[in-house]
This record gives C-alpha cells, sequence and structure tokens, in this order.
C-alpha cells in the first residue's frame, strides 16, 4: 500500500512538473503575465483533483480486498420476543388470626391444667379448670327443685285439664317452673366459665398461668394457643399499584432466615387506602405443611404486578443516553458473510426493569442484532466486525 502511495505522488509530481516543466513555471512567473499564471494554476488543479479522485477508488479497492485491516470489533445479540414479569419488591411479617392468649371468664384458683407446651389440643377439648367455689353444688340444689316445680306443674296442669281446681294455681306453678329451668341455666352457664376450652384446634405455645394460681376474669393470662396451619402475610402496598395487585397475583415470598423460598398468591388486597402513608393493605396466604413458618417471621414479598408475554429485553448496561436525555442502542445492518456490518443508532423508548434487564417499548423489532461488547466503542454508519464468543 505504501508503494502505491509513492507511485501515486511521483506520477503526480511528473504530471504537474514534467521533466522542464518547473522552469517552464518559473518562466510563466516570470512573465509577469496574470492571464497566462491563473491558467496554469487552473490546469494543475485539475489534474491534482483527478489524481485525488483515483486514489479514492484506489483505497475503496483497497479496502475490499485488504482482509489485514482494522475494523472495531464487537459482539451482537440478537433479540427475540420473550415472557417478561415484572415484581413489586416489598417486606412483611408473618401473622395468622389462630393466635390467642386465654383470659379466664371466673375468677378463683386456677384448680386444674389439663395441657402442657407444644400439645395439640382440639376444638372444644377442656385445657383447664378455675375452682367453681361450690358452685355445681348449687346447680344440683337448683336442678332438683326444678324438677319439684316439674312435678307439681304437671299434676296442676292435669287437674286443670279435668276443670278442677282454679286457673291461677294452674299459671302459678307454670310460672314457678319456667322460673326455675331459668335458674339451673343461668346456674350451668356461670359454672360452664369455670372451665377453659380450646376455641380452635392448635398447639399450646405457652402455659402461662401454673396450676393453684388465684386468676381474675378478663385479666390473668392462662394459656397461649397457635394454630400454624392458616398463615398469611400482611403488608403494605402503595396506593399506585392498586390497579396492579390485586387478589389472585402471584407472589413469590422468601424466609431469609429460613433460606426458604415458597410461591404463593394474594389472598386478599383492602379497599381502604390509608390516608398517614398512602398505601393500603394484602393478604398473602402462606402454605405452611412442615409448620416451620412461625408467626411474625420476616419475609421478603416479590409480587407480579406487570406481565408481557412478547416482551423485547435488553441489558441496561448496553444502553445509552445523549444530550437530549434520549437512550439508544446500535443495531448491526447489511451484515455479510465475513461477519462485518455497518452499526446504525438507533432511538429506544423503555418500559419497566427488573434485574439487569429492561423492557424496550420502541425502536427496535424481534430478531434485530444489537451490539453488545464494543457497543461504546462504534459511530453510527461505522463497520464493524462481529466476533463470536
Amino acid at each position: 500500500m505504501k508503494n502505491i502511495y509513492t507511485l501515486i505522488i511521483g506520477s503526480f509530481l511528473i504530471l504537474s512538473c514534467g521533466g522542464n516543466k518547473k522552469q517552464s513555471i518559473d518562466e510563466i512567473i516570470a512573465s509577469d503575465n496574470l492571464k497566462e499564471i491563473r491558467a496554469k494554476r487552473t490546469e494543475i488543479v485539475a489534474e491534482q483533483q483527478e489524481l485525488l479522485a483515483d486514489i479514492k477508488k484506489l483505497d475503496a479497492r483497497i479496502s475490499s480486498l485488504d482482509e489485514t485491516k482494522k475494523l472495531p470489533l464487537i459482539t451482537a445479540v440478537k433479540i427475540e420476543e420473550s415472557e417478561f414479569n415484572h415484581y413489586l419488591e416489598l417486606q412483611g411479617n408473618v401473622s395468622t388470626k389462630n393466635l390467642l392468649i386465654l383470659y379466664p371468664e371466673s375468677s378463683g384458683i386456677l384448680s386444674k391444667v389439663y395441657v402442657k407446651e407444644g400439645q395439640q389440643v382440639r376444638k372444644g377439648q377442656i385445657l383447664a379448670k378455675i375452682d367453681d367455689a361450690g358452685m355445681s353444688q348449687q346447680v344440683a340444689q337448683l336442678q332438683i327443685q326444678a324438677e319439684l316445680a316439674k312435678t307439681t306443674y304437671e299434676r296442676q296442669k292435669r287437674l286443670w285439664e279435668q276443670k278442677i281446681g282454679s286457673e291461677i294455681q294452674h299459671l302459678q306453678t307454670k310460672a314457678s317452673y319456667e322460673a326455675q329451668l331459668k335458674a339451673v341455666k343461668q346456674a350451668q352457664s356461670q359454672l360452664a366459665k369455670t372451665i377453659v376450652r380450646a376455641p380452635f384446634t392448635g398447639t399450646i405455645d405457652d402455659v402461662i398461668s401454673e396450676q393453684g394460681t388465684v386468676v381474675s376474669a378478663g385479666q390473668s393470662q392462662l394459656i397461649l394457643i397457635v394454630n400454624l396451619d392458616d398463615m398469611y402475610i400482611e403488608t403494605d402496598v402503595p396506593e399506585s399499584y392498586i390497579s396492579n395487585v390485586t387478589k389472585g397475583k402471584k407472589v413469590q415470598v422468601e424466609f431469609p432466615v429460613l433460606g426458604k423460598t415458597i410461591d404463593a398468591k394474594v389472598r386478599q388486597a383492602g379497599n381502604f387506602i390509608n390516608p398517614a402513608n398512602r398505601t393500603f393493605k394484602v393478604e398473602i396466604a402462606v402454605p405452611n405443611k412442615d409448620k416451620s413458618i412461625k408467626p411474625n417471621l420476616t419475609a421478603k414479598l416479590k409480587i407480579n404486578d406487570y406481565t408481557n408475554k412478547k416482551a423485547l429485553l435488553l441489558p441496561q448496561s448496553i444502553i445509552s443516553e445523549n444530550a437530549e436525555g434520549q437512550q439508544y442502542v446500535y443495531i448491526i445492518t447489511e451484515k455479510k458473510s465475513n461477519n462485518e456490518a455497518i452499526a446504525k443508532k438507533v432511538i429506544i423508548e423503555t418500559g419497566k426493569t427488573q434485574g439487569d434487564v429492561i423492557e424496550v417499548l420502541k425502536g427496535i423489532n424481534n430478531g434485530d442484532e444489537i451490539i453488545n461488547e464494543g457497543a461504546r466503542n462504534v459511530k453510527h454508519g461505522q463497520a464493524v466486525k462481529i466476533i463470536t464468543l
């Protein structure tokens, strides 16, 4: 290539100067004939332009034949439609509606505790008993009196049906019997309050008051019972997501302490927006077959708030931005069999991001090849060499 340039320059000197041309030019200059001087200059300039045009042709041919030319090396990635899921990342705490501290309905001495910590119990099972202070005997006496009142009423009723006796006697025995029944029921209801039963099926997590302790109705904590079957996570979601985070949405739940991730769904989405922080509450049901998930456990949530089944995705690292704030990438065009191509700059519009990828809404099409490695070193319209990694 260096020899070609030498020949061209030499030819230019020969044509422009010739063997004695330099002297002729000097003679023309010495003649002080302005017209001849200008004509000679025009002639030489025209010859120079012809030579420069020939040089460009030679350069173009050399470029097409030279296999050792240095082009920017790039890698390209073909863009194809794929499903894109965007997730809203939040944090929440595990809760259960079946977590309850039991309080006594009656005051007295805790005479018997029938369960221990960790024990499984059924709904309605007796857990503890408070001394009834003779109330059971009172109930027995009231039952005897109720039986007597019943017998008296039935006899008086038969007499009244035979037109024997007065109506007032019949009504008095009836009222006495009904009053005795109510007294028995009331006493039995008070006696039932001395027995503590399980409100639901679950596990005894803590026996708070020991046997023999004096307890007060509605004040003394007796037993903590919990059911780990129906667990859920409650979290606050910004109001801007109220249309996207709805009942049935898929959720990835991660428990960092357990090193465990499960798939769940939004069980309930609240309809009330808290004016203090502009959020609404959602509940995510949590399956807990192995009972490893406990109340108040911290959880990281990824709620699927957006899905595009035919998304065009790009790594965020290959996207650049110009002075006007427009985002752009380079695609390859005019690709040849020898992996040479032309870089083309295209302005794009982007959507949501997830991790290190971003959704492209406008600017590129399915099947386009985007310059990846080397994108920062190319210009619009520049020839590039595609390498395969």
